[in-house]
């Protein structure tokens, strides 16, 4: 499978956005899907992720904020971020996994979301 990830950009704090990763090759069904972030000097970090039959988890930074969704037709994943705060600032990755989350199967390529303060 490949992934493309879109949507990120510059907002205010407590604004919105919403990312997309659009996969191609194979369905997303076959997997968990997932978002990571990754703020400048710190390692790449789960924030949400939703299996094929919709269970989702969160963060404790983004629970309550974030919510990922699928639309298995269009076979792409979803990041509505809302309340955003200057830490949410970072380059957010979308990931597929079959497995485990230490056994990643395709990465998207990132997209920048700065937020300012």
């Amino acid at each position: 499978v490949q992934l493309q990830a879109s949507g990120g950009g510059l907002v205010q704090a407590g604004g919105s956005l919403r990312l997309s990763c659009a996969a191609s090759g194979r369905t997303i069904t076959r997997y968990v899907m997932g978002w990571f972030h990754q703020a400048p000097g710190k390692e790449r970090e789960l924030v949400a992720a939703i299996t094929s039959g919709d269970n989702t988890y969160y963060s404790d930074s983004v629970k309550g904020r974030f919510t990922i969704s699928r639309d298995n037709a269009k076979n792409t994943v979803y990041l509505q971020m809302n309340s955003l705060k200057f830490e949410d600032t970072a380059v957010y990755y979308c990931a597929a996994t079959k497995a485990r989350w230490d056994s990643v199967d395709a990465w998207g390529q990132g997209t920048l979301v700065t937020v300012s303060s």
